[in-house]
């Protein structure tokens, strides 16, 4: 075994992340903490059908025509007498007047309701998690979310990480902005004040701590 040759691809490694959360946050205007206001405010959204979601299409009245299925990568959703109908960046309201729509051709006044079961959504509305958590990961935003619920998903950090030197990414109209985190106190000490509500989109990175 060629440990050298090891401990050269770990440090190399971990050289190639460090640069890649340096080039994030290089691109982000930078807040110290985040303001009451954004930490409270918990924003109204609409959940937008993504690639990997799974659905249920009910046709009332005509149940041979109802079905399952998940949305391909491609964004699209193949029904019983319809194929390849876009579903990707639609709420599940305007993907059941579609469907009625190309279901008129075929049935008398169709009524379709869409259940959306399997949640992926499409990267807008997902809230990542990036560095030192125990299972980072893309998460598919849900309404009252916050950055508790957000670390227990992800399992908490690793026994590496600077929570208190952790950022939150977000972006405001296009524009990105960085803010200080506060998750050593959040998640080791239970200060609640340093929770906060999240939106979708948001970016979570933890530092890693420097020994």
């Amino acid at each position: 075994m060629n440990t050298g040759s090891q401990v050269s691809q770990s440090t190399g490694f971990l050289a190639l992340v460090g640069a890649l959360l340096t080039l994030l946050l290089s691109g982000c205007g930078s807040s110290p903490t985040v303001s009451e206001t954004d930490r409270l405010d918990i924003p109204d959204y609409n959940y937008i059908i993504g690639p990997g979601d799974t659905m249920e299409i009910f046709v009332w009245g005509n149940e041979e025509l109802s079905t399952t299925g998940i949305v391909r990568p491609d964004g699209k959703f193949t029904t019983r007498l319809v194929e390849d109908l876009p579903a990707s960046g639609k709420t599940s309201t305007e993907l059941a007047r579609d469907i009625e729509e190309a279901y008129a051709e075929y049935v008398r006044q169709p009524v379709v309701s869409v259940i959306v079961n399997g949640f992926v959504g499409v990267p807008q509305q997902q809230v990542r998690v990036v560095g030192e958590a125990a299972d980072p990961a893309s998460i598919p935003y849900s309404q009252h979310m916050t950055l508790l619920d957000l670390m227990i998903a992800v399992g908490g950090m690793t026994e590496y990480a600077a929570g208190n030197r952790s950022v939150l990414i977000r972006t405001f109209s296009g524009r990105q902005e960085s803010f200080d985190l506060r998750l050593d106190d959040l998640l080791k000490d239970g200060d609640i004040s340093a929770n906060m509500a999240l939106r979708p989109g948001d970016i979570v990175i933890i530092s890693e701590s420097w020994f």
